[in-house]
């Protein structure tokens, strides 16, 4: 390096020290060297922080102290303090980066409860990373008798006399900023120390926690439901949170106030919802009160001036999860990431560091994930329905500082700049590892992109590409970036073929020898119905370990025979059919969705018997090209313990017997763990005996579709955990006798089985029962008023149904929809007594099969049930109205 690059790091170092050290004295943070000072001194001699903080200045929070209040006065069952039994207090926890405001809410829940008189005590003990248990049992002791702590050199005697303190007492104690690595043994052990007083105290007390990492509070005790991220602060309320440091009590008339209020507006923007940086801009406003000073501080980069407190917590991280973090960087803001993508990107970019032998790279960088979650530098992105995935963001503020830590590493094309045409104008850094483009440009990509000879990421596109890759531009990429560890390309089409059904990949995507993530994936409808065909020189890719195909319809080697060459294959991910062959020795494949047995020379069932890694999903099609027993133990199926569902189906051209599928399915027996069974199209002797006892006792979720064996198998060996039975297109005439053991089963689905009559006693614990065209199903052997959990009773299409039983009162939806007349002139008049079996229930909906939902909506309508259409799309109302062709 030379003297003036040196210089200027060692200038930019001193700055951070700088900015560091003001933000210890705004935080009122102990030294390093006086946080093992003697257990004798005061707490606040240590420079601990308090509960004395101005409540006026706590702006924004009142909802969420409302909801900590609430948990803390929850009532719960303890056993009393001097048993061996639940301990007198449960936890609560507030979590969130350095400067979010946890302390602050924990403050204004403080002063709430010492208001509320709710506890006998309330306590605060400011922990420090640098913490001693003697020091911490001092500040207890003080904050609960409000007098200095004797001198004591005795930790035992400390405890004591602590105990003592709070015994009989329903105390409040907050813990506040509790560092935790949950790799320190000794830190774990130490943390544990810290609670052991506090089981003298009065059962229904509580302790509040607040740190960075959810991971401490769990250590601490507290529930996932009870470990509470520190929510952002809604724009306004944040403004309003600036505007209170800078113009409180200061003199202005009102025209003054609104012209530093705007010029504020746009100053809170900047800061990005950090109350640490409002706190510190708006104290630095406070000092500057004129419209030059704060337009002066607008332009000002004020994020490097106040990012200091998360910049103390990125170097808390471990190396590797730095770098993890950096990553981030390259990907757009509010760009939305899953788990499983970013754990494989990170495997792929070698980011895992392995300590021990026997490790695996994913579960590694799936700590790293959780690490960074737990610590708040990942957030989960709030849910609008239950059925969407898990998504994670990266905050704005904490987006930036993910920029800085990459450095020149990696680099970003906005979108923007697409819209602007100013795509050819951007510079790119000729040394830039990691680059993500938003949408596809063709000279962008061949005159710029291609020139980085030490590019080892190129991720381009996105959902809302619309374009098409060339052919020329994959060569280009291919040969030019030869140190590419990652390619993925979104885009509307990929052209590489005469054929319009097929996309040839070029031959030369052989030069990539160091790539080991590569993901084609098509975003429209025409393109994912194509056929992509990998070349025979995709075999010398022997660093591979991540293929994605996204929604292409199938995925085809020129040579299978080649594939085994792809030893360190670790995941191949497609939503439909990849044809996979010769696949014996890729024993490191964790990801397979499908696997379809074929009577040709590398695709028999045996392909899978050494492929244990297998993870997740797997689905085993093509059953009936195998022809025994003992072909199907060759799949080795019990011995895949990571499989957590399976999905086993016959073909339907009669090629196996019907004892030749009964031995077949007795040899598949699944892992002992599996979570997730599926069996399609089996039309054997018997069931399985591992099915009665042996097989795996932990699914939770069991599929039966178009299975003919008389009568239905015995389930005996999922009695304790299955929650969810699917049965569909089966032709028993009733169900197994055993329905009624099955007691941990919530959920039960009957679909098209047209010869089932009768239903068993079905077990207690179900919540939802829905009987779709079962022609000739009656209701009245099956006990229902019996059923106390029931919730949910959907019958559609079961015209057997003459009449209702007795429902019990725990039915809050009922939808019946059927042609039976009988059952519905019975359900026409109020004075009925089939009303009054569904008065009860809170949502009733009755209606005739053939009536499709308009003219439910229109009927509804009519007969005053709802007032306008928006409102009868929800079609299930608080009302029993019924659809007749009259009406």
């Amino acid at each position: 390096m030379s003297k003036v690059k040196l210089k200027k790091k060692l200038d930019t170092i001193e700055e951070i020290i700088n900015d560091a050290c003001k933000i210890l004295e705004l935080m009122t943070l102990p030294s390093i060297s006086g946080a093992n000072q003697s257990h004798g001194v005061a707490a606040n001699s240590q420079g601990s922080v308090t509960t004395s903080t101005s409540l006026s200045e706590i702006i924004g929070r009142d909802e969420d102290c409302d909801k900590i209040v609430a948990m803390l006065h929850e009532k719960e069952e303890h056993g009393q303090p001097d048993t061996n039994s639940a301990p007198c207090y449960s936890v609560v926890g507030i979590h969130g980066v350095s400067g979010s405001g946890k302390t602050a809410l924990a403050q204004l829940v403080c002063a709430r409860e010492k208001k509320d008189a709710h506890f006998d005590l309330v306590m605060w003990v400011y922990v420090t990373q640098e913490y001693c248990v003697d020091n911490l049992y001092v500040q207890m002791f003080e904050a609960a008798t409000l007098t200095s702590c004797p001198q004591l050199s005795n930790r035992d005697t400390l405890q004591r006399i602590l105990e003592e303190k709070l015994h009989g007492k329903r105390f409040l104690l907050v813990l506040d900023d509790v560092w935790y690595n949950i790799r320190d043994v000794m830190r774990c052990e130490s943390l544990q120390q810290i609670l052991s007083p506090l089981q003298a105290g009065e059962a229904g007390s509580k302790i509040l926690v607040t740190s960075r990492t959810e991971d401490a509070l769990l250590a601490l005790g507290a529930t996932k439901k009870r470990c509470i991220p520190i929510p952002v602060l809604d724009e306004n309320v944040f403004c309003n949170l600036l505007m209170y440091y800078a113009l409180h009590g200061v003199p202005a008339d009102d025209h003054a106030r609104s012209t530093l209020g705007d010029i504020g507006k746009e100053i809170a923007k900047k800061l990005k919802g950090s109350p640490l940086a409002a706190t510190i801009v708006g104290r630095q406003l406070h000092m500057r009160q004129n419209v030059e000073d704060w337009r002066s501080v607008r332009d000002r980069n004020l994020l490097n001036e106040t990012m200091g407190a998360l910049w103390w917590s990125y170097h808390h991280l471990r190396d590797q999860v730095k770098r993890c973090f950096a990553f981030c960087s390259i990907f757009p803001r509010g760009h939305l990431l899953e788990r499983h993508e970013l754990v494989n990107l990170w495997v792929a970019e070698g980011f895992a560091r392995l300590t021990s032998e026997g490790e695996d790279m994913e579960d590694v960088c799936r700590e790293y994930f959780d690490e960074l979650v737990s610590a708040s530098f990942l957030q989960l992105k709030a849910k609008e329905n239950s059925r969407e995935k898990d998504y994670y963001l990266v905050h704005d503020l904490l987006h930036d500082l993910a920029e800085k830590a990459a450095g020149s590493d990696c680099f970003r094309i906005e979108y923007s700049l697409k819209l602007q045409g100013k795509y050819l104008a951007v510079e790119v850094p000729p040394n830039v590892r990691h680059i993500f483009v938003p949408i596809y440009d063709e000279e962008l990509i061949t005159k710029k992109i291609c020139q980085l000879d030490n590019l080892r990421t190129l991720i381009i596109g996105s959902l809302y590409n619309l374009e098409i890759v060339g052919d020329q531009v994959l060569k280009c990429i291919f040969k030019r970036l030869r140190m590419l560890r990652v390619l993925t390309i979104s885009a509307k089409d990929f052209i590489g073929s005469d054929v319009p059904s097929d996309v040839r990949v070029p031959a030369c995507i052989g030069q990539l020898r160091h790539l080991r993530y590569l993901a084609f994936q098509p975003v429209s409808y025409q393109a994912s119905g194509r056929r992509m065909i990998l070349p025979a020189t995709f075999a010398k890719l022997c660093h591979m370990q991540i293929l994605d195909f996204g929604w292409i319809k199938k995925v085809v080697f020129s040579s299978c025979e080649h594939i085994c060459s792809l030893v360190n294959l670790r995941h191949v991910i497609c939503v439909r059919d990849v044809d996979l062959g010769s696949i014996s020795n890729l024993t490191s494949l964790r990801t397979m969705a499908a696997f379809n047995v074929k009577r040709e020379q590398g695709h028999e069932l045996k392909q899978l018997g050494n492929l244990n890694k297998l993870r997740g999903q797997l689905l085993i099609s093509g059953l009936e090209k195998v022809e025994s027993k003992a072909e199907a133990l060759e799949a080795n199926l019990a011995s895949k313990e990571g499989l957590s569902t399976l999905e086993l189906s016959w073909g339907w051209d009669d090629e196996a017997s019907p004892e030749v599928q009964a031995e077949v399915l007795e040899g598949l027996c699944p892992p002992k763990d599996l979570k997730s069974l599926i069996i399609k199209s089996y039309e054997g002797l018997r069931y399985p005996s591992w099915m009665h006892n042996g097989g795996p006792k932990h699914v939770n979720h069991l599929k039966l579709m178009r299975c003919s064996p008389q009568p239905g198998p015995e389930l005996g060996v999922f009695c304790a955990h299955l929650r969810e039975l699917r049965i569909q297109f089966c032709d028993w005439h009733a169900l197994p006798d055993y329905m009624e053991h099955l007691k941990s089963l919530q959920t039960l689905h009957i679909k098209s089985c047209k010869n089932i009559r009768l239903l068993p006693a079905l077990p207690q614990s179900l919540e939802l029962l829905d009987l779709t065209g079962c022609n000739e199903v009656s209701l009245g052997s099956c006990c229902m008023e019996r059923l106390t959990s029931l919730q949910t009773l959907m019958i559609s299409s079961c015209n057997g149904i003459r009449s209702l039983p007795t429902l019990p009162q725990s039915i809050k939806d009922f939808k019946l929809r059927t042609d039976s007349e009988v059952l519905l002139s019975s359900c026409r008049t109020a004075g009925d007594p089939y009303w009054q079996k569904i008065k009860h229930i809170p949502y009733v909906s009755i209606c005739k099969s053939s009536n499709n939902n308009m003219e439910i909506e229109r009927t509804a309508m009519k007969m005053g049930v709802v007032q306008d259409q928006k409102e009868a799309r929800k079609i299930v109302v608080r009302h029993l109205f019924l659809l007749r062709p009259t009406v």
